[in-house]
């Protein structure tokens, strides 16, 4: 049977172990934890780790511990001192919070210890299923946008080789249609970054490095459609340990057996760095939770398909607001005032009931004042209200906007039902039939392995084809959430979502959404242009502050 390992790759001189050492719980496996270092360098390393092909310890090397601009020696040196005292003093902070968790049993002291985890070579099944967690964790995954994902090890492209299909009569089938994939991604790189460039000639203002950056950008952004659920990709989280722990009862309660072997994986190294607050994850308590999930799961499927399963699903728009509160700017306001009162809630919404639509309109002005720019956002009383959206956009769109954790958010199946989006740059640019007969043999051969495996046959599934997702979010939130994700930088995909969001809710309720002042509505050929732009504008003031070299 063939393993995620066999496609993780890590090669390591005996110097470099040695220096790597103190600082990774193992050197040789795919999935470990960062000790011995401060929160400095562990957020600059994994800041780095989204927009590198390297591996984390890699990048611990070349970039920190072997690079002299970076003093590490002086940054992390003193955390690597492994006397006697440390070890104490360690032995010690485990059995209190041992001693806490089991005589008070209060799970919030596990919030208390926290962990950075590197998962690489993970499937995006596997990947999505980490990223669902919404408080506690802080994941961050490999870019589609800044990386190309064609290169091969041993021979073989980097894609997950999932164990039941693998074991089946569809093996061959499997490998043969994502290599087809991976084939055709490779082939209309070029080409299509040639095109881009045609269409887009560089500004005579514009660097080299800001230029190729985004012409690099939009032409990878542009294939990521061709890239399958098995594309194999890297994780990297910080988290508490209470996040923790549910996280590794969430994970054994997949369908997936790599997410179950992956939560095995993580849970061994998390007893390396914060044992006592993930322990009851393997105990039997842990267990019966996992298999708590894992049945009310399957009943639910197993009901819904008996109720629904003969309903044939209507086509609708990208974008449907299917729920929100009438009484919402009645709401809003009267939470506005409350806190500067004395009177209850009720009372309050009964007078703002008896205003005007310009006294309405004042308090809420007032309350939001003069917003200088996306990141001077409401307070709490634009929490009052939800909107409850239905969304059906390509699997691409839906990784974008399921980073979002301060809201509900549940996906369906990955599948081939609702067909696929081919980027209108593809077809103008003539080369639109190679990327459909690709994705049309993975929708074919989708549908082949899901007659005997409906749930590996997920891993097929390119990212071109259409998600069904629901969006449950408060005012606060949407503001946060749709001024982001329409701005200039972002993917089109995503981008047209968030400005129909933005036009619903102003539907419906124009006096909350005024202030929405920083919804960019335009279209852009070149999204990654202005942030690389300002990108260049930093890196030249870094380099004008720096100090004359001696």
């Amino acid at each position: 049977m063939v393993s995620m390992a066999d496609f993780w790759e890590e090669s390591l001189t005996e110097e470099e172990g040695y220096l790597l050492q103190p600082f990774t719980t193992n050197l040789d496996r795919s999935v470990f934890g960062l000790v011995n270092l401060p929160e400095v360098v562990k957020g600059a390393l994994f800041s780095r780790y989204s927009r590198s092909d390297k591996s984390l310890r890699r990048i611990l090397l070349d970039e920190f511990i072997k690079a002299p601009e970076a003093s590490f020696a002086g940054i992390a040196g003193h955390f690597t001192n492994n006397n006697a005292d440390q070890l104490v003093a360690i032995q010690q902070a485990e059995a209190f919070y041992d001693r806490v968790l089991i005589g008070y049993g209060d799970d919030s002291v596990a919030e208390l210890g926290g962990a950075h985890i590197a998962c690489e070579g993970i499937s995006n099944i596997a990947a999505k299923v980490i990223e669902d967690s919404r408080l506690g964790l802080s994941p961050l995954e490999k870019s589609t946008r800044y990386v190309p994902f064609n290169r091969k090890v041993n021979g073989r492209y980097r894609y997950y080789r999932e164990s039941s299909i693998m074991a089946s009569s569809h093996s061959s089938r499997y490998e043969a249609t994502l290599d087809y994939l991976f084939d055709t991604y490779t082939a209309l790189i070029d080409p299509l970054l040639s095109w881009v460039i045609s269409r887009t000639p560089k500004d005579p203002t514009t660097s080299e490095r800001a230029y190729n950056n985004a012409t690099k950008a939009k032409t990878l952004d542009l294939l990521r459609g061709l890239l399958p659920m098995a594309t194999l990709t890297n994780v990297g989280l910080f988290g508490n340990g209470r996040a923790f722990e549910y996280l590794l009862v969430k994970l054994a309660a997949t369908p997936h057996q790599e997410v179950r072997t992956l939560g095995i994986s993580m849970q061994q190294e998390l007893d390396q760095i914060i044992p006592s607050f993930v322990k009851r994850a393997k105990t039997e308590r842990g267990a019966k939770a996992a298999q708590y999930l894992q049945t009310n799961c399957k009943r639910t499927e197993l009901l819904a398909q008996k109720l629904l399963g003969q309903i044939q699903p209507v086509s609708t728009s990208t974008v449907q607001l299917v729920d929100y509160d009438p009484q919402a700017e009645v709401k809003v306001i009267a939470a506005i005032l409350y806190p500067h009162t004395d009177l209850t809630f009720d009372q309050i919404k009964e007078y703002v009931t008896s205003l005007s639509t310009t006294e309405r309109v004042e308090i809420i002005n007032t309350y939001v004042g003069e917003r200088e720019s996306r990141f001077h956002r409401p307070g709490r009383a634009f929490e009052e209200t939800y909107y409850t959206f239905d969304l059906l956009a390509d699997i691409g769109a839906y990784r974008d906007l399921h980073r979002h954790r301060v809201l509900t958010q549940e996906r369906q199946h990955y599948s081939v039902r609702h067909g696929y989006i081919v980027p209108i740059e593809i077809e103008e640019a003539n080369l639109q039939e190679q990327m459909r007969k690709a994705l049309d043999y993975a929708a074919e051969t989708t549908e082949l392995i899901g007659k005997d495996l409906p749930d590996a046959a997920e891993y097929v599934v390119p990212f071109a084809y259409r998600i069904r997702w629901r969006i449950k979010l408060n005012l606060r939130e949407a503001y946060h959430l749709v001024e982001l994700r329409s701005s200039r930088q972002g993917h089109p995909s995503y981008r047209i979502i968030a400005q129909e969001m933005y036009r619903q809710i102003n539907a419906v309720h124009p006096a909350l959404a005024a202030n929405m002042h920083f919804v960019d509505l335009n279209d852009y050929a070149l999204e990654r242009l202005a942030a690389e732009q300002r990108m260049e504008t930093k890196l030249k003031q870094h380099h004008q502050n720096q100090p004359p070299s001696a």
